[in-house]
């Protein structure tokens, strides 16, 4: 397979075929996995606008690729706005999520908008997104393996509760392996533990993400710059120590 520019959209490369951005505003992680005639996208920003712009993004880089590919997959890692708001500007894309993360965007449509917001998100924007928020069409209760082709697969594991209570990594194997962590692990702040966490159990999430990566894992927090596994490890010690867990 041709090697790919993430330098002309602007992204970090990871490996040949794994990329990402950090959108603006809220340091937010989107991640972007190419195979043969298929791509997963990882998280689609707070807004449609930004949806769309990840769009174009990934168009632009995959069309040199291959005139067909696109993105056909997308992964979310948790139920907050700033991570799937942006998801219905990908028509026809299968849509994945932890196990219980569909009764939380049926229910919650009126909180994602006021979280939005509440942090900036120009209200006509957010009330659009929340309108036609997209529940995933699979949820993942254990692990999931996608093959895209080519030889590049991704496994969707769900390891929370901890962050949320719906909490799925995407790790993709190779030399090294990627991981990408969504908001359980967080570099640019300190993680943040809203009325949806699961205090108790967020150390556990974290100790699934080292069994799936291991200790030459490249780690992918949601928000930040990317860590390896001692970065990882001492988050966990922190957040125990925080919330008074082994």
């Amino acid at each position: 397979m041709d090697d790919l520019d993430w330098n002309a959209v602007g992204w970090e490369e990871l490996s040949a075929r794994v990329g990402r951005v950090r959108l603006p505003g809220w340091d937010c992680t989107t991640g972007l996995v190419v195979g043969e005639g298929a791509a997963l996208l990882v998280d689609t920003g707070s807004s449609l606008r930004e949806g769309a712009a990840l769009r174009a993004a990934t168009r632009h880089l995959l069309t040199p690729l291959d005139p067909h590919t696109r993105v056909t997959h997308i992964a979310l890692t948790h139920p907050h706005f700033d991570h799937v708001l942006g998801t219905a500007a990908f028509a026809g894309v299968e849509v994945y999520g932890a196990a219980g993360i569909d009764t939380v965007f049926r229910r919650g449509r009126d909180g994602l908008r006021a979280d939005a917001v509440a942090h900036g998100v120009p209200p006509g924007e957010a009330a659009e997104a929340a309108d036609i928020l997209v529940v995933p069409h699979h949820r993942v209760s254990g692990e999931w393996t996608l093959d895209l082709g080519g030889g590049v697969q991704v496994l969707l594991a769900n390891v929370g509760p901890g962050h949320t209570g719906h909490d799925l990594a995407v790790l993709v194997p190779g030399a090294p392996e990627i991981v990408f962590c969504g908001d359980l692990v967080e570099e640019s702040g300190e993680p943040q533990a809203g009325s949806d966490a699961v205090p108790g159990r967020w150390p556990a999430a974290l100790d699934r993400l080292l069994e799936l990566g291991g200790d030459d894992a490249v780690y992918v927090p949601g928000h930040g710059a990317v860590v390896n596994a001692e970065f990882v490890r001492a988050q966990r010690a922190t957040l125990a120590a925080r919330f008074g867990v082994s």
